[in-house]
């Protein structure tokens, strides 16, 4: 007797609802960012916020975060390349994390407790592949092999760590009393 309580149709159900919420999710965060839909702040605004919290050089790394998110939501929503858009979008909110670890975990507090969950949902897929209801399956997997899963996973915590190692660098320079007497903004070549 099988203490199986749910069906193969209702499995697939809950997992495709689930992979389009989350990218849904990630799609409208990268389109505040790149587009300034939904109150965001385009790319101009997104990337005075990234300079400001150290990233460099700030307008790619709104570009990119914008992309890790929109564009890996919208991968995850269609369940189209799986591996690879789960690991960028888990990338994108695992560094997103570590901005936020300082302020706790609550997100109430400002804490990393949001992009946290939205990192491993999206770990989550990229492990355990997108289901029946996606175009990877429509597509036979040609995008979604085992293999590109494990490569795509091991990338996740290299990336993140390479962004927020950068992100550190920034900062302590910044930091120094000689980034202080003379600002330069990016993209110009005169210090002065």
């Amino acid at each position: 007797m099988s203490h199986e309580t749910t069906t193969p149709v209702a499995t697939t159900v809950a997992r495709t609802l689930f992979r389009v919420g989350l990218g849904g999710v990630l799609v409208a965060h990268g389109s505040q960012k790149l587009f300034g839909w939904f109150g965001g702040g385009g790319i101009e605004g997104t990337s005075q916020g990234m300079h400001a919290m150290g990233f460099r050089p700030a307008r790619t790394s709104a570009l990119l975060a914008g992309v890790g998110e929109a564009g890996a939501g919208l991968a995850l929503a269609l369940g189209l390349g799986t591996p690879v858009a789960g690991a960028a979008a888990a990338t994108t909110m695992g560094v997103a994390a570590s901005v936020h670890t300082p302020n706790g975990f609550f997100a109430t507090e400002g804490g990393f407790e949001y992009p946290a969950v939205l990192g491993l949902a999206a770990t989550s897929f990229a492990v355990g592949g997108p289901g029946r209801a996606s175009l990877d399956a429509l597509t036979g997997h040609v995008l979604d092999r085992p293999w590109m899963r494990a490569v795509a996973v091991a990338a996740i915590p290299v990336a993140i760590g390479v962004q927020v190692h950068r992100r550190r660098q920034a900062l302590a320079a910044d930091a120094t009393p000689e980034a202080a007497v003379t600002p330069v903004e990016e993209g110009s070549t005169d210090p002065a």
